[in-house]
């Protein structure tokens, strides 16, 4: 995972984008907002899906630094690490959602201003 840290900012946000392009990558993510689980665990959720193809998912989720994996003897347990959706957040979302919330308000008041 060291290389992760080696990758340029651009870099990094690329594979957070095509990691969350996924549906059942962000079907991981949601299992584990709440609780920490074994990849057995995520699997028997995955009915459709063998293994292996689970197995892939979750690199692409760990290349993309969003899950940290912990082994523990022959359990493998997996951890969100939302704080590259808070990059993405900060640099794509709020810029954007903070103007529209001051569009909005600047509605309000013109509208209250006619009252």
């Amino acid at each position: 995972m060291l290389y992760f840290y080696n990758m340029s900012s651009a870099e990094k946000q690329e594979r957070v984008f095509k990691a969350l392009g996924d549906r059942r990558r962000r079907r991981i993510l949601d299992l584990l907002k709440s609780e920490r689980r074994t990849t057995g665990e995520l699997c028997s959720h995955f009915r459709n899906l063998d293994r292996c193809t689970v197995m892939q998912h979750l690199r692409v989720l760990e290349q993309a630094g969003l899950i940290i994996v912990k082994r523990e003897g022959r359990l493998r347990w997996n951890y969100i690490n939302p704080l590259p959706i808070k990059v993405i957040y900060d640099r794509w979302i709020n810029p954007h959602a903070s103007a529209a919330v001051e569009l909005l308000a600047r509605i309000k008041r013109e509208i209250e201003a006619r009252d």
